[in-house]
């Protein structure tokens, strides 16, 4: 990927990205940055919002008990759907 001209903040965080996926690879650069946590936390949120944009609650503590148990559903399908690696020697 071409250098940007570094005329703005985001050019020169941009270019400075390239520089480092280039000099140390693109595997370094991820786990270094924290890459994949970042978008596997985005997407949990996703998951989050797609079981309902609005909250049904309207007192506090049992909107803090609907959003908790929300999350326990989405952990309990993510656990579901994770498979089990078992090493075979």
């Amino acid at each position: 990927m071409p250098a940007w001209k570094e005329d703005c903040p985001a050019a020169i965080a941009r270019n400075e990205t390239l520089r480092a996926t280039r000099h140390y690879g693109r595997a370094f650069w991820k786990r270094w940055t924290g890459y994949h946590a970042r978008s596997r936390i985005e997407a949990k949120m996703r998951c989050l919002k797609d079981s309902g944009e609005r909250i049904a609650a309207r007192d506090p503590d049992r909107q803090t008990a609907e959003i908790q148990i929300r999350i326990a559903l989405m952990n309990r399908f993510s656990a579901l759907g994770t498979a089990e690696i078992v090493r075979v020697a």
